[in-house]
């Protein structure tokens, strides 16, 4: 399996990299990418939510009338979750949303969501680019150049590059991380996943662990 290496005007540069049939053209597990996308999603859950149960609520613990023979409902002091400003039952309470997941389970939905990208071509790859300064400008000729224009893209670097993710940082629709750094549900939100030249090989490598 092949991918044409393209340059910055979006043209084919003649060279081609060498993509792993395991990695990229396997079966998708669709179980396994929602396990790993709903891990991402829940990590980022704060947990910070309380309500007062009615032993927290300030108030009188005075019985507000008779236990029998009002004809009505028994109740006990003004904290009871029946009375507006009473406590709430069962409410929330501050917890870690977080959970664990194998790594081959996580391998596995990379590999299921790149594979669902090849079928549906939204997989470049973009010769090394190396801006002298942050220049928002230049990326986005570059991202033009590549047909990428009112699409979300994920660019994968092969090493943390100041200029290359400085000048992407103003683009809402984009987003450069390097290839350690990548999760199903970046893969997912993208519409186009597009490789640094140098990313593809030590991606593939990541995989293979």
């Amino acid at each position: 399996m092949e991918l044409v290496v393209l340059n910055t005007s979006g043209k084919e540069t003649g060279r081609k990299v060498q993509l792993d049939e395991a990695i990229f053209g396997i079966e998708p597990n669709q179980h396994a990418v929602y396990l790993e996308v709903k891990q991402y999603l829940a990590a980022q859950r704060q947990g910070t939510h309380k309500s007062k149960e009615r032993s927290e609520i300030t108030a009188s613990t005075r019985k507000l009338k008779k236990q029998k023979g009002s004809g009505s409902a028994r109740y006990g002091d003004i904290k009871s979750p029946t009375f507006k400003g009473g406590g709430r039952v069962f409410g929330p309470k501050p917890r870690d949303y977080r959970f664990k997941l194998n790594k081959a389970l996580k391998r596995l939905a990379k590999k299921s969501v790149l594979s669902q990208k090849m079928r549906e071509n939204s997989i470049k790859v973009l010769e090394e680019v190396t801006f002298a300064a942050p220049k928002t400008k230049d990326f986005i000729n570059v991202f033009n150049a590549l047909g990428l224009e009112g699409k979300k893209a994920l660019f994968v670097l092969a090493e943390t590059n100041k200029n290359v993710y400085l000048s992407s940082r103003n683009l809402p629709k984009v987003k450069v991380l390097t290839y350690n750094e990548i999760s199903s549900y970046d893969l997912v939100n993208a519409g186009e996943v597009v490789f640094f030249e140098g990313a593809v090989e030590k991606f593939q490598e990541n995989l293979r662990k």
